[in-house]
């Protein structure tokens, strides 16, 4: 059951990470939410990579744990700034800037190296990429909520594409 359920969870919690996300940027989730929210994923994020440690030493799967402990640390950054009082939003954007980009870079290499669907890789890598680019240009851009939610929007679906394509073919 646990092992289906590390085999299967990310499907659901990568999309749901990113709605949250997008929700707390605009301010649809209050402080106290996004504050339990943060540390509920940091312990998710260390019980799944502790559980996960012996499965992921090669290929693939190596990549996915490189993002996992780079993950933990964006997401401890996350974390220490919305505790901080008042949240620090330079490290809250560095945290959410790295979530969007360190995935896309590891979904190039099942793009470049997995037989099945490496097109829903290369896209997830793109849309991520793309999507991070309209997030951290946003606050330049005179509208800038509608280039953020768009940011979080590309990012969503790609890293939901790339991550569902994993969990169907694992």
């Amino acid at each position: 059951m646990l092992r289906r359920l590390r085999e299967t969870g990310p499907g659901l919690l990568v999309p749901l990470a990113w709605t949250f996300a997008a929700a707390a940027h605009v301010e649809l989730a209050g402080l106290e939410a996004v504050r339990i929210g943060m540390v509920v994923m940091d312990v998710l994020l260390v019980a799944f990579t502790l559980l996960s440690w012996r499965d992921m030493q090669e290929g693939v799967l190596l990549a996915w744990k490189v993002v996992l402990l780079v993950g933990i640390v964006l997401n401890a950054l996350g974390t220490v700034a919305v505790f901080a009082d008042p949240v620090n939003t330079t490290l809250a954007r560095i945290a959410v800037a790295g979530w969007m980009l360190v995935p896309a870079a590891a979904y190039v290499y099942p793009g470049e190296n997995v037989g099945r669907t490496p097109r829903v890789y290369q896209a997830g890598a793109a849309l991520s990429a793309i999507g991070a680019g309209a997030y951290l240009l946003s606050p330049e851009l005179s509208s800038s909520e509608p280039v953020a939610l768009l940011g979080f929007a590309l990012v969503g679906v790609g890293q939901t594409a790339g991550i569902l394509a994993a969990v169907w073919s694992y």
